[in-house]
Parts: structure tokens; sequence; C-alpha cells
């Protein structure tokens, strides 16, 4: 990896990738006229009004068509205005932008939505026969979740109050929380003082070999969320209350079974996935002991997970993270390579750190008629390298999948982490056959490791915690901020057990996590993720060469297919109740490989 003399500091902090949207708008000059065309379809669509149930196949078929011309329509105009509002949610201008943008798209959609309760209200002996004309091969996987649905819909009435008020209810409070965060400031020690810095970078702090530093960033992380940290939970309140409301209307069992539906997933499934999860805690409680030995401490605290075991801990700039990326995906698939090499090239990517600026980083799937887009918060450090080869995983799933159209090109969560996942897997083993050093295998073997913890166990107690929030809020009632800190506490203790001290400030540190606000539920997808593409890669290891054109197939296949159909495309039987432990088995020999390595490099 290069030095900071090696390279510009514009290039360390990627401060020229920016993305450009204006492709979005196609041959219109602003979103609202996307809007007005996407209306005039609408009008289209609803002269279908009351017939929806008794139509042919090819009649079906045709209506479809009209929905996915204004979903696109409305797609383009949407992710225009989210995404400049992500790159900086302090500009009134933008944020008034997208709540005008949010209100006409909900009206249009709210006249629409007899399509889908008039669909689901068919018997089924219609929608069996229906459902064989091949004109609907573009939306029948689509139509068939569509009434699996079916017991959890309401009144055409009561669906179009709903989604009326939703825009002064839950997506107006996820977009305070949204812009709260955005505007939270750390003042990081610098050693003369301190220096006002985005809360992202404060966080990558906590990576830093040194412990002082990382000290110092977590206690500034900690009094950055004190402020407004009442109003963060108030905010949360909210939305669960508001999450439980809807449930208790549609008649859900549980707060989690909405998410499970829409992940085409059953609540037994998930719930085995989260006891085999729960029941291999012993794996990050291991590792962190072992940790603890080779940072020569008696006992890592909160702050010290992350800490870098690497001898230095050294930056690294756009252009060599870039060719690093490339060259793992192009040692896979010189297909995977090429369109890597569109999101680098041809701006599709925002990557600097900016005041205001949404933290995280995501791949928005925009519409299938033009491409995906990313969002980074690069910083220079070296995980930053796999964050970019993680979402240009999502970003060529999403890519590969656009020839499902509007209707199947997202796949459900549970599998929406599978190809990003399996990137970043590709791109660290790619790093790892570069070294040659014992102790930089260790430090990446570490890493990777880590990756593993973070995104399968960690995951899993961020579900417990939502767990406990849903719960509390259902069975007691409001949580105060103590409540949130106890049940943040206590189920991350859980996971990390003895071998980690919890300190006071981490209690809060749940109320930056915009998952829990936006997309209840969604954090086992992670955990299930994350499996899943270990395990793909098992596969790949064993197969070579031979098991490229089925990886690609399942790519492009999108959301066509249930998941478990999608998954034996690439050989896993999601439904096998042992896959999860056998996924768990994987990480499990990454800790062995790690601590095999740490003993080679003379740290144990």
């Amino acid at each position: 990896m290069n030095s900071p003399a090696d390279t510009s500091e514009a290039d360390l902090l990627a401060s020229d990738v920016s993305w450009n949207l204006e492709p979005l708008l196609g041959d219109s000059d602003s979103p609202d006229q996307l809007l007005d065309k996407a209306e005039e379809v609408a009008n289209e669509i609803e002269t279908y009004r009351g017939r929806v149930a008794e139509l042919t196949g090819p009649e079906l078929a045709t209506l479809m068509q009209l929905v996915s011309d204004m979903s696109e329509l409305s797609s383009q105009a949407g992710h225009y205005v989210m995404l400049r509002f992500s790159e900086d949610t302090s500009d009134p201008e933008r944020g008034a932008a997208m709540a005008k943008l949010q209100e006409r798209g909900t009206a249009i959609a709210t006249r629409l939505i007899f399509v889908d309760l008039e669909w689901a209200g068919t018997t089924d002996e219609h929608a069996t026969e229906v459902l064989k004309a091949p004109e609907l091969d573009f939306c029948r996987h689509h139509l068939k979740n569509l009434r699996s649905n079916r017991p959890y819909l309401l009144t055409e009435p009561e669906e179009k109050i709903l989604a009326e008020t939703s825009q002064s209810g839950g997506s107006a409070w996820v977009r305070m929380f949204d812009e709260l965060t955005s505007a939270i400031t750390v003042d990081l020690p610098d050693g003369d003082g301190t220096t006002e810095a985005p809360l992202e970078q404060a966080l990558s702090m906590l990576g830093h070999p040194d412990s002082e530093v990382r000290s110092g960033a977590a206690a500034a992380v900690s009094a950055g969320l004190e402020p407004g940290l009442r109003t963060r939970a108030y905010v949360y309140n909210t939305l669960l209350l508001d999450k439980s409301i809807d449930d208790r209307l549609r008649g859900f069992p549980s707060w989690v079974s909405s998410r499970n539906l829409s992940n085409e997933a059953s609540d037994e499934s998930v719930e085995a996935l989260v006891s085999a999860v729960v029941g291999r805690y012993d794996i990050p409680q291991r590792w962190y002991s072992l940790k603890a030995k080779i940072l020569g401490v008696e006992r890592l605290a909160d702050y010290d997970r992350s800490a870098s075991v690497a001898d230095s801990e050294e930056r690294i700039g756009w252009a060599e993270a870039t060719g690093v990326v490339r060259d793992a995906y192009g040692s896979f698939s010189p297909e995977l390579q090429e369109v890597v090499g569109r999101f680098i090239d041809e701006g599709w990517i925002d990557a600097p750190v900016r005041p205001g600026k949404r933290p995280g980083a995501f791949c928005a799937y925009a519409t299938p008629a033009l491409h995906p887009y990313v969002l980074l918060n690069w910083t220079g450090k070296n995980r930053d390298v796999l964050t970019l080869a993680h979402e240009l995983g999502h970003g060529v799933h999403a890519y590969l999948a656009r020839e499902q159209g509007i209707f199947h090109h997202s796949t459900p969560l549970t599998l929406a982490e599978t190809a990003s996942v399996f990137g970043e897997t590709v791109t660290n083993n790619r790093l790892l056959a570069m070294l040659d050093d014992p102790g930089e295998r260790f430090a990446l073997l570490a890493s990777t490791l880590e990756d593993s913890i973070a995104t399968v166990f960690r995951q899993v107690a961020m579900n417990r915690f939502e767990h406990g929030c849903h719960t509390h809020r259902r069975e007691i009632g409001e949580l105060s901020v103590e409540d949130f800190g106890d049940i943040w506490a206590g189920t991350q203790t859980d996971m990390m057990g003895d071998a980690v001290e919890i300190t006071d400030g981490y209690r809060n540190w749940w109320s930056y996590v915009p998952h829990f606000m936006g997309t209840p539920g969604y954090v086992y997808a992670y955990a299930y993720g994350q499996l899943l593409a270990l395990s793909v890669y098992t596969r790949y290891e064993e197969q070579g060469e031979d098991f490229v054109p089925a990886y690609l197939d399942l790519l492009r296949a999108g959301g066509s297919m249930p998941p478990t159909e999608l998954g034996k495309i690439v050989g896993c039987d999601l439904a096998d109740p042992g896959f999860w432990d056998a996924g768990l088995n994987i990480v499990e020999k990454q800790l062995n490989e790690a601590e095999a390595a740490a003993k080679a490099a003379g740290r144990l």
C-alpha cells in the first residue's frame, strides 16, 4: 500500500470522485416533469379499475407494463432527488425538494392501490390460470408475492389513508433522523487541542493501531452523540409506535413478520438463523480474548474491537484502491471487471466525506433502465478498499439484474448482501495472495475474520436489540434513553461476553444506526447474506472457473425467483436447517486461520 508521501492529498481523500446524476432525468428537465409523465401513465392505469380480478393473462400483461412504465418514471425522479439530498442533508432546498417529491409520488401511488388489492382479491383458480401466460414472465414472481400479502391487506380506503399519512408519519420521522445524524460532528483530539470532524471520520479512527487514538476517538464519538440524544430517542420511540400500529391493523403476529414476508422467509426460518448465530457467540468471544493477548492488554474495551493488528496503518489513495478492486474482480470474471470499471470511470460513485453528507455507504439500484449509483465516505483507510469492493458487489448485482425489469430488479434483503460479501471476499483473498510477509498476512486474515464477526454476530446482536426495543414498546410503553442503553449494552454483552468491557459512553451508540429507523428488521439479512456468500465462495474455491457462469446467472436472475430457488442456482440449499451451521463453521475456520497466522507472525 502507498504511504501519504506516494500520492496526493486529493487522491487520498478521493476529493474529485463525484457522481453524475443528470442521466436519471433522461430527456426531462426536472423530476417534476418525470412525475408529470408518471401521472399520465397513471391515468391510463386507472381505466382498469374494477376489472383487474377478471383480466386474462395478455390483458394483465398490458396493465403490468403500464405499471412498469410508471414505476420507472417515479424511480428516476425519486432517486434523483434522494441522491442529491444524500450529498447534503443540511441543504433546506434539497430537503424541500425531497418532501415535495415524496408527496407527489405518494399521491400517484395512492390512486393505484386498487391494482394490487383487486389482483390479491381474485380467486386462486383464476390467478393460477392467468399466471401461466408467457406474456407475464417479466412480473410473474412479483404477482405471486402480491397474493402472499392477502391476509395482511386492508380495504382500499384504509390503505389510502395509511399511504397518505405516511408522509407526515413514519417517513417524515426517518428523514428527521437522517438529518439529525448527518449533522453530528465530533471534536477529535489532535495533539494541541481538538478538530471538528464528521461522525464517520471519527468512527474510522477506531481501527487505529494506537490505543490512545482509539480511546480518544471513542470518547469524542460518545460526547458527539450526547447532544440530541433525547431527540433521537423520541424519534425511535415514535417509529416503534408507528410500526406497532401498522402491524396491529394488518394482523402481523410479530414485529418482524412483515419484514420476513417481504424477504420471502418464514418467521421460523429467521428464528432458526438467529438462534444458530446466538448459539455460536463463542466464536467472537474467543477472537476478542485472543486479540487482547495480541494487543497486550488484559481485556478489550468496546472501542478496541476494530483495532488494527497491523504493524503500521498506512493510508491508501483512490487510484491504488480502485486498481486493486478492478484486478480482484477481474481475477474472478472479466465481465464483472468491466462493469466495475464503468462505476469507477463513468461517474457512478460519490466518494468524498463532506459536511452534511449522509454517513455510511450504500448502493442505490435506481432504475433498470439506467444503472446503479454508489455512495461512499472515503477516508483513505485500508478498510475503505473493502467497503468499495462491497458496495460494487451490490453494484454489479444491480447492473446484471437490469434485464429482469423493475419488478424483479431487486432481491429480497436476505439475498441482497450475497454479491457484496462475495465481491469483498474476492478482493480480500486477492490481497492475501499478494502478501508474503507473515505479519501482513496475519493483519489481513484478522481483518477478514473481523468482517465476518461484524456482519454475522454483531448484526444478530443488533437484531436482538431491535427485538428488545419493539417488544418493550408494545408490552410496556415508551422507552427512556436509559432503557435503550440497557437493551443495547445487554445485547452487545451477550455477544461479546466477558472478553470485552462495555464503557458507559458506548451505551448510546445505537442512536446513529439508520437501519433501526428506516428499515426495521433489516439487520439480520446481513448475517443471512454473509453466511450464504461464504458458502457460495467455498463452492467457487472447490469448482474454480466452472463456477463462474452459475454465479453470474444468480446475479442476472435478480429477484425473479424465491430465495430458495435462487440458492439452488449456485448449489445452496437454503431450506436445509443445517445450512447456517455450515456457514458458521466457515467463520470458525477463519478464526483458526487467523490464530495460526498470529503464531506464525510471532504475535502469540
